[in-house]
C-alpha cells in the first residue's frame, strides 16, 4: 500500500467528536434529509429517517459518531460492523414504526415504492465476490456545507475505522457512484482499493475496500496494526 500523507486537522476537533446516541438522532437526521436531495430516504422523510436512526444507534452493530460545537451537531458519520444482520434486526425490532413512517412517506412520494424494494436487496447486491466476507461497512457521512475544507470529514472517518478495527475487523467496504470523482478521490488517499462493481438505484456503483491494519492513517493498538 502507497504511503498516505498524514490528516493535518486542528487538534481540537477530535475533542468535538462523540459517540452518536439518541440524543444526537434529531439533528442527525436533519443533516442527512439536507445532504441526501431526492435520494430515498429523504424522500421517506424525517419521520422515517427518525425511526430507522433511533433503531440503529440502539443496535450492537452499529458504529457512529457525531461533530458537535457546543450543542449544535454539524455533521456525523454512520456506519457498521456487520451491515446485513444489522438491518435485519433494525427491521425487526422496529417493525411498527419503521412501517407507519414508511407508508406516510411513499402517500407523498408514491413513486419511491419500487426504489425502497430494491434497498432491501442492497447488501446481497453489493456483496461481490471480492468482499463477499466482508460485513463491515462506512454508510453515510455528512456535514454542514462551511465545514468544508477543513478536513474534520477525514477525522471522524479515521474515528470509524479505527473503531471497526479495535472490535475485531480487518476490512471495510464502502460503495459509491462510479461516477463520483470527489468519492474516488477521497477513497484512494486513504488506500481504499475497487473491488467490485454493480448496479442500484439504475446507477453504476463501485465497491471499494479498505485493509485497516495496513492503512497508516489509522491509530491501532501495538500488535493489530
Amino acid at each position: 500500500m502507497p504511503s498516505l500523507a498524514p490528516l493535518e486537522v486542528d487538534p481540537s476537533a477530535r475533542e468535538r467528536m462523540h459517540r452518536m446516541g439518541p440524543e444526537h438522532v434529531d439533528a442527525v437526521c436533519r443533516l442527512h434529509h439536507a445532504a441526501m436531495g431526492r435520494s430515498l430516504w429523504a424522500r421517506l422523510g424525517l419521520p422515517f429517517l427518525r425511526a430507522v436512526y433511533r433503531g440503529l444507534v440502539a443496535h450492537p452493530d452499529f458504529v457512529g459518531f457525531v461533530y458537535q460545537e457546543r450543542e449544535r451537531v454539524r455533521g456525523f458519520i454512520a456506519g457498521t460492523v456487520n451491515g446485513p444482520r444489522m438491518l435485519r434486526q433494525v427491521l425487526l425490532r422496529r417493525l411498527l414504526p419503521v412501517s407507519l413512517a414508511t407508508a406516510r412517506g411513499l402517500l407523498r412520494h408514491p413513486g419511491a415504492a419500487l426504489p425502497l424494494v430494491e434497498t432491501l436487496l442492497y447488501f446481497r447486491r453489493s456483496s461481490t465476490p471480492e468482499v463477499a466476507e466482508v460485513v463491515a461497512e462506512s454508510m453515510f457521512c455528512s456535514f454542514e456545507p462551511e465545514l468544508r475544507g477543513q478536513r474534520i470529514s477525514g477525522l471522524i472517518n479515521q474515528l470509524l475505522f479505527e473503531e471497526v478495527a479495535a472490535r475485531g475487523h480487518r476490512y471495510l467496504k464502502i460503495t459509491t457512484e462510479a461516477a463520483n470523482e470527489g468519492a474516488v478521490r477521497q477513497l484512494t488517499s486513504w488506500g481504499f482499493e475497487q473491488v467490485g462493481r454493480f448496479r442500484f438505484y439504475g446507477k453504476e456503483m463501485v465497491t471499494w475496500r479498505l485493509d485497516l491494519e495496513e492503512c497508516a492513517r489509522l491509530q491501532l493498538p501495538q500488535g493489530e496494526g
